[in-house]
C-alpha cells in the first residue's frame, strides 16, 4: 500500500517545486501524489491590493481592482492550473493524481488528509503578506486542524513559509 501526500497549490506548479515536493520521498518510497486545486480562493479584496503592493505589483493591484471573473472563468483556471501540474510532476515520474476542489481550499485539504491516512501535507502559494503575517494563510490552518505539521512552500522558489 502506497503512502499519500496530499498537495494544495493555487498556482501552477514549476520544475522547481516539482524538485521540493518529490525531495520529500526517496526513490523506494511507494508514494502517491493527490493535488487539489481550489476552484475559488475566496479572498478578501484588500487583502489581495495589500499583497500586490507590498510585492510592488502595481499591474496586479490595477487587475485585481478592475476585474472580477466569473465562476466557469474561475473554475476553468482553476482547470488549467491542475491540468498543468499534474503534467509537470508526471513528467517527473511522479505517480499523482488531483482534482479541482469546490469550497474552503483549507476544508479540502484536511478532508483529503483524514480520508486518505496522508503521512504529509503540502501548501504551495505565492507570497501573502497578510496571511503569513498574522498565521492565517493555509498550511497555518490546516496545520490547526490537522494537528500536525503541513509544509508551507512559496511557488517556484525554494523558500518555506512559516507555518
Amino acid at each position: 500500500m502506497s503512502d499519500a501526500i496530499i498537495i494544495l497549490t493555487e498556482e501552477p506548479l514549476t520544475a522547481t517545486d516539482v524538485i521540493n515536493i518529490t525531495e520529500l520521498y526517496g526513490p523506494d518510497d511507494d508514494v502517491e501524489l493527490v493535488l487539489l486545486v481550489p476552484a475559488d480562493t475566496k479572498r478578501h479584496l484588500l487583502v489581495d491590493v495589500i499583497d500586490q503592493l507590498t510585492m510592488l505589483d502595481l499591474p496586479a493591484v490595477l487587475r485585481e481592482l478592475r476585474e472580477k471573473p466569473d465562476t466557469a472563468t474561475i473554475r476553468a483556471e482553476a482547470q488549467e492550473t491542475l491540468d498543468s501540474s499534474l503534467a509537470v510532476l508526471t513528467g517527473a515520474g511522479a505517480k499523482v493524481t488531483g482534482r479541482v476542489a469546490d469550497g474552503d481550499p483549507v476544508a479540502s485539504l484536511t478532508a483529503a488528509v483524514t480520508d486518505s491516512g496522508a503521512r504529509q501535507a503540502v501548501v504551495v502559494t505565492r507570497p501573502h503578506a497578510l496571511a503569513d503575517t498574522f498565521r492565517q494563510d493555509w498550511a497555518t490552518q490546516a496545520q490547526r486542524k490537522l494537528g500536525l505539521p503541513v509544509l508551507h512552500l512559496y511557488s517556484d522558489s525554494g523558500f518555506i513559509g512559516d507555518s
